[in-house]
């Protein structure tokens, strides 16, 4: 493939590539390009709106260059300030490291992992726990606070009088930082990151360095039109169960389904429209969920997430997702998870709880505090609400009691809404 060729593959689906020359002269040069992208681990699951940057880097190390995923266990504990209407929490080095265990392990469901020519991991407690204030004052010099008030999270935050912090400030020069020791040529970001990634591009001029190119993808929404995030709870999770993901699925917002075809696969153009107009908003779902539920239970998804995987699985693609019946048992199961619980059926497999004898009194246990204790309700309080709206179950049959107490002699299984269930047992 010549360079003119990758480029092309490359710049299909951003949002902007800064600048779009650079780029191209980069790949005309040859050179195997270091292509970077930040985790912060301020939750331990990485989702599918992570999984449309990771795809493209995917295509990078198909056409042979080289990868590197950096872990911000200590820029994680400033938060990053993109997009946020407050000061994130602040996290100690050592819970940031809890939560990136797991990265490695999944960006290796997107990433080829296991070669090192392709792949590399870092952690950028290795350069910055140890950099001295000298270095902290050059990075600052380089930007104004007219330009960080430039951005519109701090401008609106500023003008509506809610506090910034000035920790919150060194973030872009922290992550900017990143790029110097392991002389990146491409920063991977979605939208929300485009200011820290120019950032980055002044933090190589000043540390002499070429500067890297900014490409900057477009982000994924979640099921409630906020940007999918691990901070707003509304993400899927790419290994998460394929039963989850295909419930997650299948719950997206019909004016999101395009949205999600065009950034979690691979169908062109027309393949959307035509399933769209043809499947209508269940058969797009149906062929979405089964997709996306079949490839991220591999443990390397494929290349190409298109009509001929869609096929593989053992769907007919002219039948548009109104064909019930596959090849793929993992997308099998799933599905018919899917459609018990919808009607009203309860699943096999569930959570498990097991209760203390302590949380009885002479073996009985209020209703309430029977859910909160199974993690269905986060007090007592919400699960007498529930109860009173008829939103909870006990083995399949609507609670409207909230005064009950139940004997705990046998397993029981509790409900929450449709898809909520776990299993409580005496301990």
């Amino acid at each position: 493939m010549t360079a003119e060729e990758a480029f092309g593959l490359l710049r299909i689906g951003a949002v902007e590539i800064i600048p779009q020359e650079d780029l191209l002269k980069k790949l005309q040069s040859g050179k195997k390009l270091v292509v970077k992208l930040g985790l912060d681990p301020t939750r331990p699951d990485i989702h599918f709106g992570h999984a449309v940057v990771l795809r493209k880097m995917r295509q990078f190390q198909e056409l042979g260059h080289k990868v590197v995923i950096i872990i911000g266990d200590f820029t994680a504990m400033i938060g990053d300030p993109s997009g946020r209407s407050k000061t994130r929490p602040p996290l100690t080095l050592e819970e940031t490291r809890a939560n990136a265990k797991s990265y490695v392990e999944q960006v290796g469901k997107i990433l080829i992992t296991n070669d090192p020519s392709r792949f590399e991991l870092r952690y950028n407690s290795e350069w910055l726990e140890n950099l001295g204030f000298k270095e902290v004052i050059k990075l600052t010099s380089l930007l104004t606070v007219a330009q960080m008030l430039e951005r519109e999270d701090f401008k609106k935050r500023y003008a509506d009088g809610i506090p910034i912090s000035i920790h919150e400030f060194l973030y872009p020069f922290a992550q900017g930082y990143d790029s110097v020791p392991i002389a990146c040529d491409v920063e991977m970001g979605g939208t929300d990151q485009k200011f820290n990634l120019l950032v980055g591009r002044e933090v190589q001029q000043a540390y002499g360095l070429e500067k890297q190119v900014a490409f900057i993808m477009p982000l994924l929404v979640g099921g409630d039109g906020q940007k999918m995030s691990k901070s707003y709870d509304n993400y899927i999770g790419i290994t998460e169960e394929p039963s989850d993901i295909f419930r997650k699925l299948m719950k997206v917002e019909d004016q999101y389904l395009q949205t999600y075809f065009e950034l979690c696969t691979d169908l062109n153009p027309e393949e959307i429209k035509e399933l769209l107009e043809q499947g209508g908003p269940v058969g797009a779902h149906r062929v979405l969920a089964r997709l996306l539920t079949g490839a991220y239970a591999q443990p390397l998804i494929p290349p190409r997430l298109d009509r001929a995987f869609y096929q593989s699985l053992g769907y007919a693609w002219d039948a548009h997702g109104h064909d019930q019946e596959g090849t793929a048992q993992v997308v099998q199961h799933a599905e018919a998870r899917y459609y018990e619980i919808a009607h009203g059926g309860i699943p096999d497999e569930m959570p498990e709880v097991a209760l203390p004898p302590s949380a009885l009194h002479e073996g009985r246990i209020a209703i309430v505090k029977l859910f909160t204790l199974a993690g269905l309700t986060i007090s007592n309080g919400e699960a007498r609400r529930l109860i009173e709206q008829k939103g909870l179950r006990l083995d399949g049959k609507v609670l409207t009691d909230p005064k009950l107490e139940v004997a705990l002699n046998k397993p029981m299984v509790l409900q929450r809404g449709k898809d909520k269930f776990v299993r409580v047992v005496p301990g």
